[in-house]
């Protein structure tokens, strides 16, 4: 059910359709950052509000960028990303966390960030375009596929202790 439904956003039969005046921006600001956290913590819950801050600011220090799409003032969508090199791929768009507001999710929001990341990696001349998804988020697979991308490889993690 969606209990928040922004003037921005029209509610048609199982759909929503975005205002094309919402835009997707960069948060530079202390505020805008923060403003940010609610989204961002319905993907990262581990990360607490206090910290969520001092972690984007660390990470923007080695590329890590913070857009969002804001509806009726406060963000919708969020994505952070970085541009990087790989040997195995050159020069890479990678999108660390993708998430739009629960209340808002099936609306064409994600997709729009999608849109405009691949555009960033045009313009940034990036060779390609990736990001990883956990194994249990089924529903983002679904929808990533639907966006035309592949999953190439798995990802493997071990605790450093």
């Amino acid at each position: 059910m969606r209990a928040y439904l922004p003037a921005a956003v029209r509610l048609l039969p199982h759909r929503l359709t975005l205002c094309p005046m919402a835009e997707i921006r960069l948060a530079r600001s202390d505020d805008e950052i923060r403003a940010c956290y609610p989204i961002m913590s319905q993907l990262r819950s581990h990360v607490g509000r206090e910290e969520f801050l001092k972690h984007v600011r660390r990470q923007a220090d080695e590329g890590y960028r913070l857009a969002f799409l804001e509806i009726d003032g406060r963000p919708a969508t969020v994505a952070g990303y970085r541009i990087l090199h790989q040997l195995v791929a050159g020069k890479v768009l990678y999108v660390d966390d993708l998430v739009t507001d629960e209340a808002l999710r099936s609306g064409g929001l994600g997709a729009r960030m999608l849109e405009w990341l691949l555009s960033e990696a045009r313009r940034a001349g990036c060779r390609s375009f990736e990001l990883d998804s956990a194994t249990h988020r089924t529903p983002a697979h679904r929808f990533y596929r639907r966006q035309g991308m592949d999953a190439t490889s798995l990802h493997f993690r071990k605790p450093v202790r």
